[in-house]
């Protein structure tokens, strides 16, 4: 084991970005990458069964109380974000991986046993704090594990993930609240189990994912992260994989430590990288108020203004999944060929745009269900690699001591700035009945994404193709 405080030197992160795509890389997204299905399934359950919720007689929410668990899910979420990310830079990556996932599936169960408005929010409320933690752990230690070359798409694949988990609780919502199997009492509470199900499965997947080695080696626990290293090269080698020797001349120097100061995280983000905290919080907010605006209401439009049946809406979220999903997938590979700085322009301003326009169709009454579901596919198809590449950025371009606690910032505070009261603002709107107010909201949605894309193509960082200690320099690196 290294000592802290005095100087060591590691190949840890050059031998990691020299291998090739190998299984165990597939693996590791499989293990860790699936909490975005997890989300994915939340949100969509919770828009699913919004006319359940409203008929349930314990429950008996209204529109603007059906967005307001929207907003205490999302809130759930910022908190989680920020206490579990600083906890993952501090106590390891793989610790927490678990400990938000365990928090995640007892309270998604629990909230299938509410038996009140109150005890729903609750609920709701610490399901999104398990999320939230996820978001960091997850975020920081696949970013670790993943060669440059292969990180963009990587991460927006994964991110873009969650409309798997949408596709899953729409289709949860068809089979669950169509009457037939169960009452619409019973029908929404056996929809929250299907999250807790898939989180016990995934807890075993999780229990061969190693710590992250660059995490280990710059806290001074450089044999176990070596002992890892040595696992993973034979692993690569062992199904057809090269792992070429590494010199000397790629070995990082770097002071130990135990962990990193606030003082100096906030110095880091305010003073060092202040135009990448401006880029990153420009990024985090405006997608965060486009998505959860539109989409935690997403049944209630179609409900309202297209007169869909509560039931028969996971049939319109099912198209609407497959556009999110498709946009990063056929995408994705142009953030690490084309660019981040370009293409966050180009999915950001198409973002806003569309919507602007499709809002205006929207007001003058010329769509159907149908055809506004349509014009969500295509307006989201850029949205979703527009958000997932937020989240990338976040994550490459902070330093490796402080990369957790900086995801959960930037999320929290783009979450809370631009999503958290946006689905009870989107409620109350909608709750009106008029069409001119919901447009002013779609079009200051548009404006938040046009503005993000502006400040992407004068500040984002040119990560392409360079390793994470390249973008940015860790903090105990020495020259």
């Amino acid at each position: 084991m290294a000592s802290l405080n005095q100087i060591a030197t590691t190949l840890i992160p050059a031998r990691l970005e020299r291998l090739r795509w190998s299984r165990f890389h597939t693996m590791i997204v499989a293990a860790l990458g699936i909490t975005w299905i997890l989300d994915g399934l939340e949100v969509t359950l919770a828009g699913s069964v919004s006319d359940a919720l409203k008929q349930s007689p314990a429950l008996h929410l209204s529109d603007s109380e059906v967005g307001l668990a929207g907003t205490a899910y999302l809130l759930g979420a910022v908190a989680g974000a920020v206490l579990f990310g600083w906890m993952t830079d501090r106590l390891g990556r793989k610790l927490l991986f678990f400990v938000t996932l365990g928090l995640y599936l007892t309270a998604t169960a629990l909230t299938g046993f509410s038996w009140n408005a109150t005890s729903f929010f609750v609920f709701r409320f610490l399901t999104g704090a398990g999320i939230g933690g996820e978001y960091a752990a997850i975020n920081s230690t696949i970013q670790e594990f993943v060669p440059a070359r292969y990180r963009g798409w990587t991460d927006l694949c994964i991110n873009g993930s969650f409309w798997i988990g949408a596709a899953l609780g729409a289709a949860g919502s068809l089979v669950f609240l169509d009457g037939h199997w169960l009452t619409a009492e019973h029908g929404w509470r056996a929809c929250f189990f299907i999250g807790a199900f898939l989180g016990l499965a995934i807890l075993l997947m999780r229990t061969w994912v190693p710590e992250s080695p660059r995490w280990l080696a710059l806290h001074g626990r450089d044999q176990e992260a070596d002992q890892i290293l040595d696992d993973i090269e034979a692993h690569v080698r062992q199904h057809g994989g090269s792992a070429d020797p590494v010199g000397p001349d790629k070995a990082l120097r770097f002071t130990p430590r135990d962990h990193t100061p606030v003082r100096e995280v906030f110095k880091t983000l305010f003073e060092t990288h202040r135009k990448r905290t401006f880029v990153a919080l420009a990024l985090m907010s405006a997608q965060a108020f486009f998505y959860n605006a539109i989409f935690f209401t997403y049944a209630l439009v179609l409900t309202k203004f297209y007169g869909v049946a509560g039931g028969a809406v996971g049939w319109y979220i099912l198209p609407f999944a497959l556009g999110n999903f498709l946009g990063p997938l056929l995408l994705g590979r142009l953030f690490d060929v084309v660019g981040r700085r370009p293409m966050l322009v180009i999915t950001y301003g198409l973002s806003g745009l569309l919507l602007l326009a499709s809002g205006g169709m929207f007001l003058a009454g010329w769509l159907t269900a149908t055809t506004q579901t349509l014009a969500w596919m295509l307006i989201f198809f850029f949205a979703s690699p527009a958000a997932s590449a937020a989240y990338l950025t976040v994550s490459e371009t902070f330093p490796i001591e402080m990369r957790a606690f900086a995801i959960a910032v930037f999320y929290a505070v783009g979450t809370a700035i631009g999503g958290a009261g946006a689905p009870y603002l989107f409620g109350l709107l909608i709750g009106s009945g008029s069409r001119e107010s919901l447009f002013w909201g779609y079009a200051f949605g548009s404006a938040l994404m046009l503005g993000a894309a502006v400040v992407a193509g004068l500040y984002a960082v040119k990560a392409e193709g360079k390793s994470l200690e390249e973008v940015t320099t860790p903090l105990s690196a020495q020259a």
